[in-house]
């Protein structure tokens, strides 16, 4: 499996290159310096991928202002995750609190020795203590599964280019009467094609990755029905209440996407519905003699 995730890993990088190489080179071509920007972005590609690479576990927890937490602090959350991480035999990963009230949660790191369990004030206010303990034990199987560095890097990538996308789309309502065919069709390339590419990205985080951590959960606690409420719960809440101010980008690295309804394309969401994982649980709950969960 590692060997695996670092192929999937080496790939996606190789598609940022390959994206913000393509990126400067449009960018040159409206500015009027094709070489010398296409050479800038060749090599911006590759300080991004170093970064992305070390970093991006740092990058998204400070985009959502996540704070380490202690013991002292939460000692419910801490016995929690301890519990589960010994029944997974992973080492203990650090805690993370984020004060957002849609309820959520996502695991970040480049392995299992640095990884972090990111858990907002809503999920520790609206979910009941075994709720709770299954959602930790998804987040920690997806640590098992070696699922986080590709997840991570993902979500820096595509907030990256949907960035130089927002650029495009800035470029389209300024003064265009000065400019030639060629830069206002890469000023439409940038507007149009760079939020694809990172919808791609996106979507490549395939969604047989949540199913995987959702049968790691009903492995480490045996109560796939409480993951199924908490599933319910969260994507109720989500329906009502989505996350607006954060980035999209990182949707694939939650439990469930926070953002639905955000906009058009989330109907493309890394996630499958909440709905087939429910049922998915229920066929391991009758399975383990658990309750199944109504839908």
């Amino acid at each position: 499996m590692g060997d695996n995730m670092s192929l999937k890993t080496g790939v996606l990088m190789i598609f940022l290159t390959l994206i913000l190489v393509a990126a400067g080179g449009i960018i040159g071509m409206i500015l009027g310096y094709p070489i010398e920007i296409l050479s800038l972005a060749f090599i911006m590609a590759i300080l991004v991928n170093f970064i992305s690479y070390w970093y991006s576990d740092r990058i998204v927890l400070s985009m959502y202002r996540a704070k380490s937490v202690t013991q002292n602090e939460y000692p419910k959350l801490y016995s929690i995750v301890s519990r589960i991480a010994m029944n997974a035999g992973v080492p203990m990963p650090k805690i993370a609190y984020i004060p957002n009230n849609v309820p959520n949660a996502f695991a970040t790191g480049r392995n299992e020795k640095n990884a972090v369990i990111a858990v907002t004030k809503g999920a520790l206010d609206i979910l009941s203590d075994v709720e709770l303990e299954a959602v930790i034990a998804h987040e920690i199987g997806h640590i098992k599964n070696n699922d986080m560095k590709i997840q991570t890097i993902a979500a820096v990538i595509a907030a990256i280019i949907g960035y130089l996308g927002f650029m495009g789309r800035f470029m389209i309502f300024g003064d265009t009467r000065n400019r030639g065919n060629s830069q206002i069709i890469g000023i439409v390339l940038l507007a149009v094609f760079l939020p694809l590419a990172a919808l791609i990205i996106r979507m490549a985080i395939s969604r047989t990755r949540e199913y995987g951590a959702d049968e790691r959960s009903a492995q480490f606690t045996g109560m796939p029905d409480q993951l199924a409420k908490a599933l319910i719960k969260i994507e109720n809440s989500v329906r009502k209440k989505p996350m607006r101010k954060e980035n999209p980008a990182t949707a694939h690295m939650f439990i469930v996407n926070p953002f639905r309804g955000e906009s058009l394309i989330n109907l493309f969401s890394t996630h499958p519905p909440t709905i087939k994982r429910v049922e998915k649980l229920n066929e391991l709950a009758m399975s383990m003699g658990r309750p199944q969960v109504s839908i």
